[in-house]
């Protein structure tokens, strides 16, 4: 899986899953550009990514922002000369129920999850129709089952499905390969946003019962998928704990 001389920008890399994927690029050769809202947590996981021919570069970058992220997607293609690969990892879950749930929730949702994924995406379409490159788009198990007191969470992570396989279908003749991974519970601070209190308590329960994935886990995957030969795609990908039933 090796990824030497390949150009990437992960963005949501300040934590999670995100971090993850970059400090697993990184490690496998490619020069990376972590992009997030966080300073200090990028500051972190790019110190834990550097080495010998590890190359990442830590950028300011808020999906929820179009302006901000069309100038961080121009502005990594500048600093790499070029993207090869684009991972759209930036999310927020911020479950309730519908009947209890803050409409505000929803739009930032909305505005991250789904909104975010597509400027990112369109931004980054010309460097990889120019690269033959690869999107990779991080949605959820959510994205295929809606379940009670994650409606509007689940309904974004629909659309980044349905999105992504539009836009598959639509590069997939210029060379361009879209990759979705579809994660279950995963040991990450997603559920930290939780304002609701029993969800939160919910999502600490069943985090108990069974045994989570770690972050890395989700990374090794999306590094196989990206390492592939160019005429090889894995489209989608549904990975969950060996023990998670939904």
């Amino acid at each position: 899986m090796d990824m030497t001389g390949r150009r990437a920008l992960v963005v949501g890399a300040s934590s999670g899953i995100g971090a993850a994927i970059t400090e697993a690029f990184a490690g496998a050769g490619a020069r990376v550009v972590a992009a997030g809202r966080r300073s200090d947590r990028l500051d972190e996981v790019t110190a834990r990514a550097a080495g010998p021919a590890r190359a990442v570069t830590p950028m300011l970058l808020d999906v929820a922002d179009e302006a901000s992220a069309r100038s961080g997607v121009a502005a990594a293609a500048e600093i790499l000369g070029g993207l090869d690969v684009v991972v759209n990892n930036a999310g927020v879950m911020l479950s309730a129920t519908v009947q209890d749930s803050d409409p505000a929730e929803w739009e930032r949702m909305v505005r991250t999850n789904l909104l975010g994924t597509l400027h990112v995406s369109h931004a980054a379409l010309p460097h990889l129709v120019a690269s033959r490159g690869t999107l990779v788009q991080t949605s959820s198990t959510s994205g295929r089952v809606s379940s009670a007191g994650s409606g509007v969470y689940a309904a974004t992570k629909h659309g980044v499905n349905a999105f992504s396989e539009a836009l598959r279908q639509e590069v997939a003749p210029q060379g361009v390969r879209v990759v979705m991974v579809e994660p279950g519970m995963v040991d990450t601070e997603l559920s930290e946003h939780l304002s609701d209190p029993a969800m939160r308590a919910l999502a600490a329960r069943m985090a108990g019962e069974i045994r989570v994935l770690d972050p890395y886990d989700v990374a090794e995957t999306v590094l196989f998928a990206v390492t592939r030969p160019p005429h090889v795609s894995l489209n989608e990908i549904l990975v969950r704990p060996t023990e998670q039933v939904r």
